[in-house]
């Protein structure tokens, strides 16, 4: 998704989640300095390593039932809060899209091992940025939901999940495979609010309805 496209429907998130658009790019300039010394590529470099056919991992409760009866197929693009699920079933991620919440040694481990990290900054994150993004030490893509610059992306989409679906489909995947998507059951988080939470996810259903090549 293109920001022309993307920043309208940015617009509505931030009057409907009551956000302010200069937070995002607060954090945005403190992810930039905080990863002076990473290993930084753009999205058009973590693209071509990306498959026709990509499997884009949730972390609704329903994800390991969803490993087994449809498999995971092409390349893997997982959540941050996914990563120590997925991994736990012999399965490393591709790429990871994450704004740092959740549980975190996965996420590093994964980096470590070679998955492409895509690390979003959000008004709310600025702290989690400050404490881990510099740990990361495999590939790594800087986004935003605001908008985008040199070294930072924006390919649309709001959560962790429903932004891999929005970059898959930037960059052409044909066909994108969801397991662990459950908008109205999400996997309970210690410190998040699930009204809010539903709230968001009102919003990545709302976004992944849009993309198309989605089975």
């Amino acid at each position: 998704m293109d920001f022309a496209e993307w920043e309208p429907i940015y617009e509505e998130i931030l009057a409907d989640m009551g956000y302010d658009r200069s937070d995002d790019e607060a954090s945005v300039r403190i992810l930039k300095a905080v990863t002076l010394n990473s290993d930084l590529i753009s999205g058009d470099d973590a693209a071509e390593k990306m498959k026709d056919k990509v499997s884009v991992i949730g972390n609704a409760p329903c994800l390991e039932d969803d490993i087994r009866s449809k498999g995971v197929e092409g390349s893997v693009l997982c959540s941050g809060s996914a990563v120590g699920r997925l991994m736990s079933k012999g399965i490393r991620p591709d790429m990871v899209f994450t704004d740092l919440d959740g549980e975190i040694e996965p996420q590093i481990q994964a980096s470590s091992e070679g998955s492409i990290t895509f690390i979003h900054a959000h008004g709310d994150n600025q702290e989690l940025i400050m404490s881990y993004a510099a740990i990361f030490k495999g590939p790594m893509v800087l986004t935003t939901q605001s908008k985008p610059e040199y070294t930072v992306f924006d390919y649309g989409g709001f959560t962790d999940g429903d932004r891999a679906v929005c970059f898959a489909e930037h960059f052409g995947a044909k066909e994108i495979r969801l397991l662990g998507f459950d908008y109205d059951n999400p996997m309970p988080k210690d410190g998040s609010d699930p009204n809010v939470k539903l709230r968001k996810l009102s919003w990545a259903k709302r976004i992944i309805a849009g993309r198309l090549n989605v089975v």
